[in-house]
């Protein structure tokens, strides 16, 4: 690539990246398109955003756990239901029609915007709920399935995470994006381009722009969304939900 294509590619991944570590998730609306219109097949921009999407849990990590830590027991069951997912999902996606794919994703993350919308008082606060072992239980068996989700279909699927933190864990919106930034964003991605490495080709020569504006990207967006209230930061949700699934829907 020549200066100016990384350039924009930089700026490309910032932006993503920014608003990605805002509101919970939604990097691959832009970046994984932009990929794939430079002239990179599906499967190899796939694998190179899933490498470039780690540099944003590293950013967005260094800023959030200048503010708070994360409950083990709450972590550990992110981890140890989602990752098994990731796996999974990454070795499926070359096998499954893409298009088809895509307009499920598009309609059910689309969905979670207007399901937020709709109960405006959803995680405003913190309200601690299902940490018994029957709660976690069904909790990690839908990390597992969004962790499949994760490992094919890159696009907005972090958004999955923190509304279902939100949602079935009781945690407010800010707690929510710290946890999907750190567990999804450093450790889910880091599997997914493992595993998306072993399996196609990753464009090493792309990465250095993408992981600037990555790590840039989530250090900064972190930063707006641990500085903003939750009433913010859900608005962003909903509207980057929105945005991501009409883009999926329409391709």
């Amino acid at each position: 690539m020549n200066a100016l294509e990384q350039v924009a590619l930089f700026l490309i991944s910032l932006v993503a990246n920014l608003f990605s570590a805002f509101s919970g998730g939604g990097a691959g609306l832009i970046q994984l398109p932009a990929l794939i219109f430079l002239g990179l097949p599906f499967a190899v921009a796939l694998a190179t955003h899933k490498v470039a999407s780690v540099a944003l849990g590293i950013g967005a990590t260094i800023r959030h756990l200048r503010e708070e830590r994360l409950e083990r027991r709450l972590a550990g069951t992110i981890l140890v239901s989602g990752l098994p997912g990731v796996v999974v999902g990454a070795n499926v996606i070359l096998n499954v029609n893409e298009r088809s794919a895509e307009v499920a994703l598009g309609v059910l993350t689309a969905g979670l915007g207007i399901y937020s919308w709709l109960n405006p008082e959803l995680g405003q606060s913190v309200q601690r709920a299902h940490r018994d072992r029957q709660g976690e239980l069904i909790g990690g068996l839908v990390l597992f399935g969004i962790g499949i989700l994760n490992g094919s279909l890159t696009s907005g699927t972090g958004l999955f995470v923190t509304i279902w933190l939100v949602r079935w864990f009781g945690l407010d919106y800010r707690r929510a994006i710290a946890y999907t930034l750190i567990l999804v964003g450093l450790f889910w991605n880091s599997t997914g381009a493992i595993t998306l490495g072993m399996l196609t080709e990753i464009r090493w020569n792309w990465l250095p722009a993408l992981l600037a504006g990555s790590l840039i990207g989530g250090y900064l967006g972190a930063h707006m969304a641990i500085k903003s209230g939750n009433r913010w930061i859900k608005r962003a949700f909903e509207i980057v939900t929105l945005l991501v699934g009409i883009k999926l829907v329409i391709g």
